[in-house]
């Protein structure tokens, strides 16, 4: 199912609501349908009843050469009328429809007797009436329906099965003859229609329109929530995010915002203590190398000098490390590819690239970084070589360091990049390495928005691959 769900919080959340919409408009149609029927048939029958009643009224009034014109007017597709001298029904049904039927007629047809039948036309049953059986010799149903033939077929193709309900009723009149009613109740309308359909799919665009908008524009602070969380991470000093929006948005925003401040203590603390450190140890490394120089031992007296500086440069790069001096740096426009291939000629490794690819940057962090990076694959690799291009997308320069050398334990590639550590085959006192020179690299690189990564190559080798923001 969570191949199928919208990515963004935008769609799922509009999703929701519309799949709510169509649920619960789909209910109310349902609920409409059953309700509708019931109430139009009742509607129906009670406008049938009344117009029965009326022209049972008006054919008792109306004087006896007169009758044949006015059953003329009478009747129409839905509403035939038969004046006989004996009922079409001779027995009320039974069923809820009739019954219905037989309740409005009986507010109608006050104090008269009167039959509800089934639902069939009377003209199936009840051929025309020999002509001496006519009441008052005035007998006209013009229309009439030819009886169904032997095989019970109705000649003009209907299917009495279908169709709005037929009812027969059948009055009696004061003379003592009978008015003879087919009643064809209206048909309901089809649910599925243009009608009924459009409404409710253009209410549903409507709401999805809404929905959309109204949901993109909730959701609008959590995009700002994010961009500064990518942002916090290359700039400690990154301004505030607004609290504004919803009550929870305004409160997540609040507390990334004490959560920036607490990083910031804590980091300016620990540079301030790590400064601190080093320069106080700068004092008696100065003291002992001024009394390195009475001992009368050249070969100890060197040793210890020798040790000092090694020691003064790691307190140099650790002071370097932790101000983090190039998450501070002014970004400004970089030539990379002048800067690697000068970088390359100082370290005599070839370079493979552009002439020219210019970046927003730092220049001095960024220089130091990849001199680092150098520094390590002249070291510790064989023929190493640096070609810098471009991904996929265009969005980020890629530099690639290759070397032939003995590469780094697969337990160890996420390690290289803690402070102070070092691969015990490779980085050893002799080499002067402090531990610090992928940490700081990475450092860097992150502050500018982009990475390193390290890969074992399968024919032998180190992969040193650096993306960063154009």
């Amino acid at each position: 199912m969570k191949r199928f769900l919208p990515d963004s919080l935008t769609g799922r959340t509009v999703l929701v609501l519309v799949l709510g919409l169509f649920l619960s408009q789909l209910a109310a149609a349902g609920f409409f349908v059953f309700t509708h029927s019931d109430l139009a048939r009742r509607i129906s029958g009670r406008q049938m009843s009344e117009r029965i009643a009326n022209s049972v009224k008006v054919f008792s009034e109306t004087p006896m050469e007169e009758r044949a014109a006015l059953l003329r007017n009478l009747n129409d597709p839905s509403f035939r009328v038969q004046w006989h001298s004996i009922p079409f029904v001779t027995a009320s049904d039974g069923d809820p429809d009739t019954d219905a039927l037989r309740g409005e007629l009986s507010e109608q047809l006050q104090g008269r007797v009167f039959l509800v039948g089934a639902r069939r036309p009377p003209s199936f049953d009840h051929p025309p009436m020999p002509e001496d059986d006519r009441p008052g010799g005035h007998w006209d149903f013009e229309g009439h329906v030819p009886p169904p033939d032997a095989m019970g077929h109705d000649p003009l193709g209907r299917d009495p099965r279908q169709g709005p309900p037929h009812f027969r009723v059948s009055v009696r009149l004061d003379d003592g003859s009978w008015l003879n009613f087919s009643v064809n109740l209206l048909p309901q309308e089809p649910l599925l229609r243009p009608g009924f359909l459009l409404p409710l799919g253009g209410s549903m665009v409507v709401v999805m329109l809404i929905s959309v908008f109204a949901v993109r524009r909730a959701a609008r602070p959590l995009g700002v929530l994010a961009a500064a969380a990518q942002r916090l991470g290359r700039d400690m000093a990154a301004p505030p995010v607004p609290e504004d929006g919803p009550r929870e948005v305004r409160a997540a925003a609040a507390a990334f915002n004490e959560m920036q401040v607490r990083l910031r203590r804590f980091i300016d603390d620990r540079t301030q203590m790590v400064a601190a450190i080093s320069h106080d140890l700068r004092t008696p490394i100065t003291r002992i190398k001024l009394r390195a120089e009475f001992i009368d031992d050249d070969e100890l007296r060197g040793k210890l000098l020798l040790d000092l500086d090694e020691m003064e440069a790691m307190i140099a790069s650790t002071l370097a490390f932790a101000r983090n001096d190039a998450a501070k740096e002014p970004r400004t426009q970089v030539d990379l590819a002048a800067m690697l291939s000068e970088l390359c000629g100082d370290f005599g490794i070839p370079y493979q690239g552009p002439e020219a690819l210019v970046v927003v940057a730092g220049a001095l962090g960024l220089k130091r970084a990849f001199a680092n990076m150098l520094d390590n694959a002249r070291k510790y690799g064989v023929d190493a070589r640096l070609s810098l291009g471009h991904d996929a997308a265009g969005t980020h320069a890629q530099i690639v360091i290759l070397d032939d050398g003995p590469g780094i334990p697969e337990a160890e590639i996420e390690q290289v990049f803690a402070p102070f550590y070092r691969v015990e085959s490779s980085r050893n006192r002799e080499t002067g390495g402090t531990g610090l020179g992928l940490a700081t690299a990475r450092s860097v690189l992150r502050a500018h928005g982009g990475d390193i990564q390290l890969f074992n190559r399968p024919e032998g080798g180190l992969k040193v691959l650096v993306t960063l923001p154009v």
